[in-house]
């Protein structure tokens, strides 16, 4: 039986993206959902193309720039006909994202919220609210210790990975955005105890 937490095959754990290259070929919503398939199994251009509902050609495109970027590589070929198929898989399952230096990239703090953002709304509008797989949203805040704010992050970075090693199945793909940050909301001064 498959093991459907990772791909049909070999890739590293992780990449550490260092190069502008890396970060431009990343941040486009067509590699980007390119990415995001790859990390389910390998494929070819042509089942990119049928899934993305794009031309052939474009996509080819795009497996070409995320190629040349070092981001995903041919993992294996089959004859088909007299075709040699060639089967794409990510170099790895995560990618780590780090600040480069000057201008060489212009990528926007938000472009994860945007994203997710512009997906949540599109769901809330197909999906009634008292289902219990529809839409979860809520903002809160908390005055906490530093220290417990690095415990906060590790327990989210727990959680995204559980998420994404969930057993792939069913017909629809979810989306988890989550964000941690500091605030420079006001706050009442601490009681004195005596």
């Amino acid at each position: 039986m498959a093991d459907h937490n990772v791909p049909d095959y070999e890739l590293a754990d992780t990449l550490r993206l260092d190069s502008p290259n890396q970060f431009k070929a990343l941040f486009d919503n067509t590699r980007s959902e390119i990415i995001d398939l790859l990390n389910e199994r390998s494929a070819t251009i042509k089942e990119l193309a049928e899934t993305l509902d794009k031309p052939k050609g474009t996509i080819g495109h795009h497996v070409g720039v995320l190629a040349e970027a070092g981001l995903i590589h041919v993992v294996r070929t089959e004859k088909v006909r007299a075709i040699e198929a060639k089967y794409y898989g990510r170099t790895a399952r995560t990618f780590l994202l780090h600040s480069l230096t000057g201008d060489d990239v212009d990528l926007a703090p938000e472009f994860f919220l945007a994203t997710a953002a512009a997906e949540y709304s599109d769901a809330a509008g197909r999906i009634p609210d008292y289902t219990d797989s529809g839409p979860l949203s809520t903002l809160r805040y908390a005055r906490i210790p530093e220290s417990r704010a690095v415990e906060w992050v590790q327990r989210l970075v727990d959680l995204i990975d559980e998420f994404i090693g969930e057993e792939r199945g069913g017909e629809t793909t979810y989306g988890l955005v989550l964000g941690f940050y500091s605030t420079s909301r006001p706050h009442l001064p601490d009681t004195k105890t005596s």
